[in-house]
């Protein structure tokens, strides 16, 4: 059983926001492993579930099954689709995008006191990057390298979005995405699966704490299952084709991370992978998540998922795509009432086992149980405890913490930044993103209003010195238009002024599900818009606002200062002044490659070397005739107020064994006039394999606080699970051979050192593929 199945029952946590967020990277107490024995309480849950299981028909049953949504509005939904009498009979086992104390108690008190079971219901809402208190988007959380602060976010979250009646979050999203075209890229951590994996673990023992049964946590959910970020054209809902070895090396490692952390639920992806959709697929569902991971959670279609086997074209019509859905191990049907409406016919033909059905309900009622509805269903539905966690001073607090961690400076020519307070006399502000609320918040919102959002330039007049005076012009109407009559304004305003501000990029609504470009380059004249206002020669300070990396070329050739923001939630403006005025000195990364154009797509860090490396003075090697084949910012890329500078690697052994654990330690020095974080990163590369391996991975990283002319040693360790890979057999498996182990502070700018594994016969050395292997 996975881990959440055996957590200790602590009881109520306390309301305090100190008690709340130290625990929130804490492992489950109490917990097992997966595959242990279950002790006395999981017995009890057992018997109790099937139990209650034993007195059901098969129609309620099916409802147990049945997810129906609800209308959706920026204060939340007036009434349920589903009605009152489905409730009563049973045939509605949980809701999507239903929230609210007073709303989520009423319909909980018709399930418990007139349905025949009184089963109660579970509510279930997109917290992605926050519910009241928005956060900066995942993909800016990932910039900040910072998993123990991502976990924190996720706790605030699930503390708000339990206190409104919800106890199940469609999050985090673990999607490893290299093709910036695909929206979705925003809601993930990025290309990389070892940061990915550390991100998920953090943010699922965020959402779930350490005691699931606690009213001020919720049930996790780790998507989309798998290969999404892998689509085709980087088309929403597209097609997926690759090897098993690429899928379980690069996709499937932070799914493998949150399921031993104990995540509660996972929700298979739209893409099929290799001809069959994730919806039906067993061997995914079933084979890999349920029998390898010992996952026994409850796995819940996406969005109208089993329906679409239909368009897919792998089932005839709608009976036929429950019984494969459910036949792959998918518990929860999102909307389209298939299994409501064809399972309980399904079993009585004989077309589906009893047996298949049973273990599904089982799965939704055990995670009932976990959430304590059994003994209060009404713990999630408290109207005081809502208005008291309502955007509190504490949680923003969090949110802006977060915000500042999570910028990434591209370029800062000359020193443009910080800008000096007291020499701004007038600061210039351009693009209608800087007052943009709704963009600010980012897409997946959660119950986010506009309204709570401090924007770029509400929080620059927040910030500068008294007497100064801040101009504003749009510029362009909005960021698609091609109106460019707003630019004399905006050029006479930077004219006037000291520095300027350029807030450039996208909205949210550019970015998330169905947002896929053809092209990432800035949309409309927003290009032109920053050519004319560089060209006054003042000290542009351009601020980029997106969910995805943007082709900046010429930005970063003439833009004396470039900072990557994304969308950092409802204390965007105030953390954005804390950059640019030098309150905070900006420490975050890129998770991800930018590219130069969009025609270096995909581009990652992680690749392969291939047959004829790309060599500038050698034709037939790989790259481009137009462009250079190297990216515009490498992963792992970004700049501070200060410097710092990387000794050389020094290993504790130059030759490993197979059961050892070789340490790492690098010496960094802060050699600049201000005191600055580093996050210092570690890659290794498989110098000959069986088959062939990437160019550089991942493998540690730690952020770093240093004063100024201040030395520290970093330390990593290495054993082989850091060396394992998917062999020619497929197995899990470390190679005797040599490694280059490399520290620095992107990927792209390393110092590195030689080491050797060895093993007493010359062959691989079998790893794990448990959570102990960490595959």
């Amino acid at each position: 059983m996975e881990l959440s199945r055996t957590m200790k029952r602590t009881g109520a946590a306390a309301l305090l926001l100190g008690a709340l967020l130290p625990a929130a990277c804490a492992p489950p107490t109490g917990a097992a492993r997966p595959g242990a024995a279950p002790g006395p309480a999981a017995t009890r849950e057992e018997q109790f579930v099937d139990s209650l299981l034993s007195q059901m028909t098969l129609e309620e049953k099916a409802g147990q099954l049945n997810m129906s949504p609800g209308r959706w509005s920026n204060t939340g939904p007036a009434a349920p689709v589903g009605g009152e009498d489905q409730i009563r009979r049973g045939e509605i086992g949980s809701f999507l995008g239903v929230w609210g104390a007073q709303v989520t108690h009423d319909l909980q008190r018709i399930a418990v006191e007139q349905s025949r079971l009184h089963i109660p219901l579970l509510f279930s809402f997109d917290v992605i990057h926050g519910y009241r208190t928005i956060f900066p988007v995942p993909l800016a959380e990932a910039s900040s390298w910072d998993p123990e602060l991502a976990g924190r976010a996720a706790r605030v979250a699930a503390v708000e979005a339990a206190a409104g009646g919800v106890q199940w979050t469609f999050a985090p999203m673990v999607d490893i995405a290299r093709d910036p075209r695909w929206g979705r890229i925003v809601e993930g951590s990025g290309e990389d699966p070892f940061l990915g994996s550390a991100l998920a673990a953090a943010r699922v023992r965020g959402f779930q704490g350490t005691d699931l049964a606690d009213s001020l946590t919720v049930a996790a959910t780790l998507k989309h299952f798998a290969a999404y970020g892998a689509v085709e054209a980087g088309r929403d809902y597209n097609t997926v084709d690759m090897s098993e070895r690429r899928l379980r090396d690069v996709y499937l490692p932070p799914f493998h991370a949150g399921v031993c952390v104990g995540a509660e639920s996972v929700m298979p992806s739209f893409n099929e992978i290799s001809g069959v959709p994730s919806h039906a697929n067993h061997h995914l569902i079933t084979d890999i998540l349920r029998n390898e991971w010992g996952f026994d959670g409850v796995v819940v279609s996406d969005y109208t998922g089993i329906m679409e086997l239909l368009h897919h074209g792998i089932a005839a019509d709608s009976a036929e795509a429950a019984r494969l859905a459910l036949h792959a191990g998918v518990d929860v049907d999102m909307v389209s009432r298939i299994y409501l409406d064809f399972l309980p016919e399904l079993v009585r033909q004989g077309r589906v086992p009893q047996s298949e059905l049973d273990d599904a309900v089982r799965r939704v009622l055990r995670m009932k149980y976990d959430l304590g509805l059994f003994q209060d269903p009404y713990r999630y539905s408290s109207v005081a405890r809502e208005q008291a966690l309502e955007l509190t001073p504490e949680h923003r607090a969090v949110a802006r913490r977060m915000a500042d961690e999570s910028m990434v400076l591209l370029r800062n020519q000359g020193a443009t930044l910080p800008l000096d307070r007291g020499s701004v006399h007038t600061l210039a502000v351009i693009g209608p993103l800087a007052d943009d609320q709704p963009s600010s918040l980012g897409s997946w919102a959660g119950a986010g209003r506009p309204e709570d959002a401090v924007t770029v330039l509400a929080g620059l007049r927040k910030a500068v010195a008294p007497g100064t005076t801040v101009l504003y012009e749009k510029g362009v109407p909005d960021v698609l238009s091609t109106d460019s009559s707003g630019f004399a304004a905006a050029v006479a305003a930077a004219q006037k002024a000291d520095a300027v501000v350029l807030v450039v990029g996208e909205t949210a609504a550019m970015t998330g599900e169905a947002t896929s470009r053809a092209t990432i380059d800035l949309p409309g004249v927003q290009l032109q818009l920053a050519k004319a206002v560089i060209a006054t020669g003042k000290p542009v300070v351009t601020v980029l606002m997106n969910g995805r990396p943007l082709t900046v070329d010429w930005l970063a050739e003439h833009s004396p200062a470039l900072l990557e923001s994304w969308f950092l939630g409802v204390e965007t403006g105030n953390a954005v002044a804390d950059v640019l005025f030098g309150q905070v000195n900006p420490s975050g990364k890129l998770p991800v490659t930018f590219p130069r154009v969009t025609g270096q797509i995909p581009i990652y860090y992680a690749h392969k070397n291939t047959g004829r490396p790309p060599q500038a003075d050698q034709h037939y090697t790989s790259k481009y005739l137009d462009v250079p084949w190297t990216p515009l910012y490498p992963f792992g890329y970004g700049l501070s107020y200060t410097t710092f500078s990387y000794g050389a690697p020094r290993l504790s052994s130059a030759t490993i064994g197979p059961d050892d654990t070789l340490r790492v330690a690098v010496d960094v020095t802060n050699t600049g006039q201000r005191a600055g974080t580093e996050v210092v990163q570690l890659y290794l590369r498989d110098l000959v394999g069986s088959v062939t391996r990437p160019v550089e991975q991942l493998r540690g990283f730690q952020r770093v606080e240093l004063q100024p002319g201040q030395t520290k040693t970093v330390t990593f360790s290495l054993d082989r699970n850091d060396l394992a890979f998917y062999g020619l057999d497929m197995k899990r498996v470390a190679e005797p051979g040599w490694f280059t182990v490399s520290t620095g502070g992107s990927s792209a700018d390393v110092k590195s050192v030689n080491f050797q594994l060895t093993t007493p016969d010359g062959q691989a050395v079998a790893v794990p593929e448990g959570c102990e292997g960490r595959s």
